[in-house]
Formats: C-alpha cells, sequence, structure tokens
C-alpha cells in the first residue's frame, strides 16, 4: 500500500469516527435535556404532591452519566477531528496540494543569510512549508534553525540516524499532533527569552517564611472568628501589624512584580503543551544516540514544568473577581512571584536547554515525516573529506510534484570543480541550481534526498539566485549581488569548503567587464577551494569553463531536438548551448523581426 492510501485509509476511518461521535454526542445531549426536565418535574412532584423525595434521584442519576457520555463523545470528536485534519494536510502533500499553509516560516527569513532567500527556505511554497508538521512554535524554530545552519558532518550523521528511527513511527507522529488543548502552534520560544532576559526578582528566604507565615495567620485568625472561637475585636488587634508587614512588603516589590506580571501571563498559556510534550519525550525508549540525548536532557523535566504551570495557573486564577480581593489579605500575588522567581533560580538554566531539546525533537520528527511521505527519496552519504565534492545522480528539486520532476545527474568534484551552465530564460538553469542547493540543505540536516544517490563533503551553502533592486536600503541589483558575491568571497577566505551556486552572473554590467569580472570571482572560489555552479545566457562566459587550470565544464539546457523555442525539456547536456531563440521567441509574441 501506498503511503497515499494509508493515509486516505486513516482519514476514512477518522472521518467515521467524528460522525459517530456526532451521533452519539447528539443522543446524549438529549438523554441529557431529557433527565433535566424529568428532574425538575420529579422536584416539583415531590414538593407539592407529597411523592417520595428520592424520586428526583433517579434522572439526576442519568443526568449525570449524560453528562459523562456528552462530554467523552466531545472529546473523542475533536481528537479524530485533529488527526483527521494532519492527515488530510499529510495527503495534499503527497497530492502536490500543499502551499498555501497558515505557518510557512516567513518570519524566519534573514536578509543577510547566505542561501535561505536564493534556495525558497521560507515563506509560501518553501521547504519549510513543505517538511513542517511541528505542534509547537519552538519545534518550528527548531526546524528552521536545522535548514539555516549547515553543521559538522558528525552531526549531520546523527540527524540521519534519528530520522531513519523516527520514520517509521507514526503512531508517535499522532501523540505529538493531540499535545496541547487546542489545535494550533503554542510554546513560543520568544515567550521565554523574555522572562530570561528579565532581572531576577531574588527574595531572601527568612523574608519568605515570614511571609508564609503571616499569610498562614492570617487565615487562622479569620476561620476563629468566624467559628466564634475568638472575638472580632481581638481578632482585628492580632490582624493590625500582620497586615501592616504584609503591606509593607507589597509596596516594596509591588513595581518588580508588575512588570513581571505581563510577562508571565502567555508563559502561563504555553507550559501544558510544553510540559505534555516533555514528558512524552522523556518516556521514549530510542536506540540512535541522537534522540538518547535528547531524552536525557530532558529527564525530570515535566514534573518541574508541572509546578511551574501550577503556580503560573494560581496566579492567573488570583486575578478573577471572587478571589482578588482575599488575595490581597494574604499577600498571595507577591508570595506567588516569589514562588516564580525561586523556580526559575533552580531551574532557569534547565528550563532552556529542555527548549532546545523540545526544539530538537521537533525538527527531527518533521523529517522523519518528509522521508516517510517520500520513500523514493535516499539517504545520502555523508563523507568526511577535505576537498569539496557534491556528486549525484538523477538529482531532482524537492518542492515540485514528483510526476513533473525531470532529474540530472551532478558531479562537482577535485575533477571538475564547477558547471557553467548556459542557456536562454526558463529552461531550467534556476532550478538545476536550487535543485543542487535545496538537496544539499536536506542532507545536512539530516533528511533523505530526492535522488537516485548523493555523496557530498562538508560544504558552506552560499547563493546568489534571487537577488533584487532594495529601495528600501538604496541598492540597485547589481551592489546586492556584490554584496552577496563578497559574502561567498570572504567564506572562502576562512578557509571553508563553499558550494557556490550563482544565478546569471554580475548582469547588471557590460558584456566585457562582466567577463572579467566574473572569471576574477569564479578564479579567486576555485582556488580557495570551492565548488558549484553558474548560469548565464551570455556565451562570452563560456570561456571561463574552457580554462584548463580552473577544471570547469560546460552544460546547457534548451529546447528537446526539433522542437519549439519554448519547449524546453530541462535535461542537463554537455558543452555550451548551440541555441540562439531570442529570434523565434520574439516572433512567437508577433513582433516583426
Amino acid at each position: 500500500m501506498t503511503v497515499l492510501a494509508s493515509y486516505q485509509n486513516r482519514l476514512r476511518e477518522l472521518e467515521v469516527a467524528v460522525a459517530a461521535a456526532r451521533m452519539h454526542g447528539s443522543s446524549a445531549g438529549l438523554l441529557l435535556a431529557a433527565s433535566l426536565v424529568a428532574f425538575l418535574v420529579s422536584v416539583y412532584y415531590a414538593v407539592v404532591q407529597g411523592l417520595p423525595p428520592w424520586l428526583p434521584a433517579l434522572p439526576a442519576v442519568i443526568a449525570i452519566v449524560a453528562a459523562r457520555r456528552l462530554k467523552k463523545q466531545r472529546n473523542l470528536r475533536y481528537i479524530s477531528w485533529r488527526l483527521a485534519q494532519y492527515y488530510r494536510r499529510g495527503s495534499g502533500r503527497l497530492e502536490g496540494n500543499w502551499t498555501g499553509a497558515i505557518v510557512n516560516g516567513e518570519h524566519f527569513r534573514e536578509s543577510g543569510h547566505p542561501y535561505s532567500n536564493d534556495l525558497n527556505l521560507f515563506g509560501d511554497g518553501s521547504l519549510f512549508e513543505l517538511l513542517s508538521t511541528a505542534r509547537t512554535s519552538n519545534g518550528e524554530r527548531g526546524l528552521a534553525d536545522y535548514l539555516r545552519l549547515t553543521p559538522r558532518i558528525a552531526e549531520s550523521r546523527l540527524r540521519q540516524e534519528a530520522v531513519r528511527e523516527l520514520a517509521p513511527r507514526v503512531d508517535l507522529r499522532e501523540q505529538i499532533v493531540l499535545l496541547g488543548e487546542y489545535d494550533f502552534t503554542e510554546s513560543k520560544r520568544e515567550t521565554f527569552d523574555e522572562w530570561f532576559e528579565t532581572p531576577a526578582f531574588s527574595v531572601s528566604r527568612p523574608l519568605q517564611v515570614a511571609a508564609l507565615l503571616s499569610s498562614t495567620l492570617v487565615v487562622l485568625l479569620v476561620l476563629a472568628g468566624a467559628v466564634g472561637l475568638l472575638p472580632w475585636l481581638i481578632i482585628a488587634n492580632a490582624l493590625f501589624p500582620v497586615l501592616g508587614f504584609q503591606a509593607a512588603v507589597g509596596l516594596f516589590y509591588r513595581a518588580r512584580v508588575h512588570a513581571l506580571e505581563p510577562i508571565l501571563r502567555p508563559i502561563s498559556l504555553e507550559t501544558k503543551i510544553l510540559r505534555d510534550g516533555l514528558a512524552l519525550l522523556e518516556t521514549a525508549d530510542f536506540k540512535s544516540s541522537k534522540l538518547q540525548s535528547l531524552t536525557a536532557r530532558v529527564r525530570e523535566s515535566s514534573a518541574a514544568v508541572r509546578r511551574l504551570e501550577r503556580l503560573l495557573n494560581a496566579q492567573r486564577e488570583r486575578h478573577k473577581e471572587w478571589f482578588y480581593a482575599p488575595s490581597l489579605f494574604i499577600m498571595l500575588g507577591t508570595q506567588l512571584f516569589m514562588a516564580i522567581e525561586n523556580w526559575r533560580a533552580r531551574h532557569g538554566a534547565a528550563l532552556r536547554v529542555w527548549l532546545e531539546a523540545w526544539a530538537e525533537f521537533e525538527a527531527l520528527n518533521s523529517l522523519a515525516g518528509y522521508a516517510y511521505e517520500n520513500p523514493s527519496s535516499v539517504y545520502p552519504d555523508l563523507l568526511d573529506d577535505d576537498t569539496a565534492s557534491f556528486e549525484a545522480s538523477s538529482l531532482g528539486h524537492p518542492l515540485l510534484p514528483e510526476s513533473s520532476c525531470v532529474r540530472n545527474d551532478v558531479a562537482l568534484s577535485e575533477e571538475c570543480r564547477f558547471y557553467v551552465v548556459s542557456g536562454s530564460n526558463m529552461s531550467g538553469k534556476s532550478t538545476l541550481l536550487r535543485a543542487i542547493g535545496l538537496n544539499a540543505v536536506l542532507a545536512f540536516a539530516g533528511a533523505p534526498v530526492r535522488a537516485r544517490w548523493l555523496r557530498l563533503s562538508p560544504l558552506s551553502i552560499c547563493a546568489s539566485l534571487s537577488v533584487v533592486d532594495s529601495l528600501l536600503n538604496g541598492k540597485s541589483k547589481f551592489l546586492a549581488e556584490m554584496d552577496r558575491l563578497r559574502l561567498m568571497l570572504a567564506t572562502v577566505a576562512r578557509h571553508e569548503p563553499v558550494l557556490f551556486l550563482i544565478d546569471e552572473i554580475l548582469s547588471g554590467t557590460n558584456s566585457r567587464d562582466r567577463r572579467i569580472a566574473s572569471e576574477a570571482v569564479v578564479r579567486t572560489l576555485i582556488v580557495g577551494g570551492a565548488i558549484g555552479a553558474l548560469s548565464t545566457h551570455d556565451l562570452a562566459l563560456t570561456d571561463i569553463a574552457s580554462l584548463d587550470e580552473l577544471r570547469g565544464a560546460n552544460v546547457h539546457m534548451g529546447s528537446r531536438e526539433g522542437g519549439e523555442p519554448m519547449d524546453f525539456d530541462f535535461i542537463l547536456k554537455p558543452g555550451p548551448t548551440t541555441e540562439a531563440n531570442a529570434l523565434a521567441i520574439a516572433r512567437m509574441a508577433g513582433v516583426p523581426v
């Protein structure tokens, strides 16, 4: 059975479960309404007509049972609906209808990043949008970091091992889908970061004990007055100095408490899903070293987060109208903040580790879901070679539908350091360069790649494929491209092996200067140990690949043999292009040439 068929079968099961829960819930609701009416009628007749007083108990019991059944069926319907949403989105990815998701990673864009904007990592129709099944915002950030930060090869191997183990764990992915109470992402790392960055709210231990004892004394005195053990005059005299002490302490810490309150309020809404996720992770049994390391990092974390959750919930409940006034007399607000800050002093550093571990786990889980949904993709061979290499057979663009994806062989190594890819616009040059870059990103993240096989060494990816004018920053396209090329050259200067991908290099200048400057850029990159590809429709640049000392190769993309000028086959062919189809295209557009 294909993955799509299994998803669709599971989706049908869940849709049936939703319908059944709705029907059973409706029956329970009708029974609840009828039993409540019967209860009221039986109470009336028991009071007015003198019927047995136990008579209302029977419909009351039925109402309780019906109410519990109604709640259970609503929960079942909601659980089934959330899982159905997951499989509906998964089926959409497999059918090629996955763009337009609510979360596309747009907020993770970085203007100066060496490749994320050029390779379409974030935004509509991006790699992030295709991959992400993260349940929390913190997990989304973990996936974004996996895509935009290239790790050491050893780390990529550990990730790959973890993804292999997680890929068949559909049951685990269903558990993650059901974390939390609501079907939207929670647990934003930024919410916790704001708390981490605030000055510590330290209180001496004796003062905390004195505050607790004073609050306990207030409660005991009020209870003694309520039950008549002590006269209220004596109680009032005893309360006066205690309340004065509490007022002094509350006023002293009032400014700090009020400053922390708006920061802690959103945290209280996000601790439950974090606690549930950490509990799931710390009790999981994994074999890969990466996953075992993550579970070790979060050991006993859920219990600690549960304590924080209780404190934050109490702080939130304190503001309810019925409880706010009494809470002032026992200095509850100040004491809760003391307890919360004590928790931060004890567990704050560990909480950062727990958040990072959960973010990594969700990133690995997203990549595992992609691996499961793309069984034809392969895990790349990650080499330890000091010399840069990227060699692939049947390499395809991972964002294109499998049915329309044209694959090509790529061999960039010591023997052939770079390609000059010539051809007209829309012939597939940029798509080829992005296929190389995106598969490198997937490989280093630990995911399988769209290829028959792929071998690559440690590489720093640098791309200049989507450079545009920036009126806001006062930069032309040419200057923006120069900034990107300067970044590539600086990376090479640090003796890092670079994979460079450049589309229409230096197109903003005249042909003569372009030829000279392009050769200088390529020469500097190659001498520095880089490999890569640059595309052009300027045949003058194909001479660069003919220079023996640079060890480049001319390849081209164009129309099918004997086809129309715009009938491209997107197949990589040896040698520079021999097509000159600009005039033919102009004639197709009705231009008399």
